[in-house]
């Protein structure tokens, strides 16, 4: 019998399952990993529920979180939870314009910041906030009290009987949390989760580690999206370690440091992992650079469940024993298993880290679904490489006749929060709820997602282009880190191009072009001939309105701080429409 039907009942159920260990949760400070047992966990948890009855926190009251992820995070999060408070946990990297919205809209009663990284940020919204409580911070941070004054306040101030009573009192179709998601135009909207909601979603995919309590994973991605936080929660149902990166530019370091066994990322980390191999691969010479290149080249041709026949077979156990074998040591060498979401993973990535002995699996869902819709996975046909796999047991999708993907299932959240006419609109009345995605179900059960509902422009002669579908080959290019292909009633469909600038500086050196600045260097004519070469490549695999007619390259890369990327790493297309808006119309 499932005895989690809460997401706080993790935590007993922990202490019940799983063998002592002192790093069920651990975050680096000062250079150290600090680590937390269950009962240290627990301890907190309750302690953090104590204070903040103290403070005047009732069940159903919102308390915010701004912070990337740590362990103070989780204990934070579950001491929210038993206290009956509903969770808020909100991106550290939004603008302050969405912060003043949430934060009042949510109408949150605490809030806890990472520290003064993201306290400055809020700091003069505080004193607007009606019936704010208190801010704590995980970090020292002038002028905001420590979480670990609450968890003094709470011990001070224990409450066993009434936590037990609130806790008593929830049910498993109770609100747990809200998670504010940033709509390309307009407002963010609160996606309302149970704890139904979140639990059947990580339930319906445990299977998939192949690791169990001695396991490590090791988390970067933020908790405040729903695609980590289902993940985490599903490492402690299954007494899985996790480890927090100090940031994302510590990944590879962090790897190689606490060799976990499970990673859960984006594309785009894959994407730069693999551009910073070749970059060493390059740097080769004589015959270990011809072997490099020769395995590289084998893994491009890997097929799933040796379709490639035993020839191939030889030369892949060859390749991974001379060249593949240092790229699972550089990724800390126990990886069983990536998992990778929040946007499309070029194919050739998959076959190349499946090669190398580096399973990757491609998932999809949306933070309104908790979030997994379908996931390739380790059962027999479970993965094919273009496709976000089978979807899931309890969920059931069908694909609109305009290829829109609808679904249904036990993940789906309640609604948006104060906003019943933008629930109506994203779930139709028979309950389907509208993805906003296009998609096909592959004739063995794979769902397939080839577009983006909205993103779809309609040229001057009638033509709908997808853009993502254009942009997602075009990234294949390794001279290419990000672009945004445009062309709504044009003639044709052009693209601003993000260069990859590592990889432009490494070919310039082998050319011998000496590379001065990044916008001298995009606007040499050898240069801007070179990346015409590319897109003429992928143009002779698009149909005609797909095909790239002209193109700008800029100076600088796109990234969440400058303000291209969403937090998730997708596009801000609006914004990118607004900050290039001079040179689109130079395109055409």
């Amino acid at each position: 019998m499932q005895d989690v039907t809460r997401l706080f009942d993790i935590l007993p159920h922990y202490l019940k399952s799983y063998k002592p260990k002192d790093d069920v949760l651990a975050g680096k400070d000062n250079g150290q990993w600090v680590k937390y047992s269950i009962n240290e966990y627990i301890s907190a948890a309750d302690n953090i529920s104590f204070g903040l009855l103290k403070l005047g926190v009732l069940p159903g009251d919102n308390v915010a979180t701004i912070s990337g992820g740590r362990p103070e995070w989780n204990l934070v999060d579950m001491g929210i939870q038993q206290a009956g408070a509903l969770h808020v946990p909100i991106y550290p990297t939004i603008s302050e314009k969405d912060y003043k919205y949430i934060l009042a809209h949510a109408g949150v009663k605490v809030i806890f910041v990472s520290g003064w990284d993201t306290y400055r940020k809020i700091e003069h919204i505080v004193g607007e906030l009606e019936g704010l409580l208190g801010v704590y911070c995980f970090k020292e941070t002038q002028g905001v009290k420590p979480l670990g004054e609450l968890i003094t306040l709470g011990r001070e101030n224990p409450e066993p009987a009434k936590i037990e009573s609130i806790k008593t009192g929830i049910k498993t179709d109770d609100l747990a949390t809200i998670i504010y998601t940033s709509g390309t135009t307009g407002h963010p909207k609160g996606v309302m989760l149970t704890h139904s909601n979140i639990i059947s979603n990580f339930m319906a995919v445990k299977e998939i580690p192949p690791i169990g309590e001695e396991g490590r994973a090791l988390s970067y991605l933020p908790l405040c999206h729903i695609y980590e936080r289902m993940l985490v929660y599903l490492y402690q149902y299954l007494g899985i370690s996790v480890y927090y990166a100090e940031s994302p530019a510590t990944v590879g370091d962090n790897l190689r440091d606490i060799k976990p066994h499970i990673l859960s990322t984006v594309p785009r980390l894959l994407e730069k992992v693999f551009d910073r191999i070749m970059n060493s691969g390059r740097k080769l010479t004589g015959v270990k650079k011809m072997i490099f290149f020769w395995a590289v080249n084998v893994g491009k041709h890997y097929e799933l469940y040796g379709a490639k026949g035993p020839y191939y077979g030889l030369k892949l156990k060859i390749a991974r024993k001379l060249v593949f074998s240092k790229w699972q040591e550089a990724l800390g060498g126990n990886l069983k298993v990536i998992v990778s979401g929040g946007a499309a993973l070029q194919p050739r990535l998959a076959h190349i880290f499946w090669a190398a002995g580096i399973p990757v699996l491609e998932g999809y869902g949306l933070t309104e679904t908790s979030p997994v819709i379908a996931v390739n996975n380790f059962e027999p046909n479970g993965v094919k490489f273009g496709t976000v796999g089978p979807i899931l047991r309890n969920t059931t999708v069908k694909i609109a006749e305009d290829h829109e993907i609808l679904c249904k299932g036990p993940g789906l959240m309640q609604g948006y929060y104060k906003e019943p006419e933008l629930t109506a609109a994203a779930i139709n009345q028979d309950g389907w709820f509208h993805t906003g995605d296009l998609g096909q179900i592959e004739p063995e059960g794979h769902l397939k997602i080839t577009g983006r509902k909205k993103e779809i422009f309609k040229t001057s002669f009638g033509k709908y282009v997808s853009p993502e579908l254009v942009e997602n080959m075009l990234k294949e290019s390794p001279f290419i880190d990000a672009l945004m292909v445009v062309g709504e009633n044009q003639k044709y469909a052009a693209a601003i191009i993000a260069p990859d600038f590592n990889h432009l500086r490494s070919w310039c050196e082998i050319k011998g072009i000496p590379y001065t600045s990044n916008t001298e260097i995009v606007a040499l004519e050898r240069i801007q001939k070179r990346f015409q070469k590319e897109i003429h490549k992928f143009n002779k695999h698009l149909g005609a309105t797909e095909q790239i007619k002209a193109f700008e390259l800029l100076d600088s890369e796109w990234t969440v701080d400058s303000g291209e990327l969403t937090a998730t790493l997708k596009l801000r297309r609006t914004f990118l429409h607004g900050k290039y808006e001079a040179i689109i119309n130079k395109l055409f």
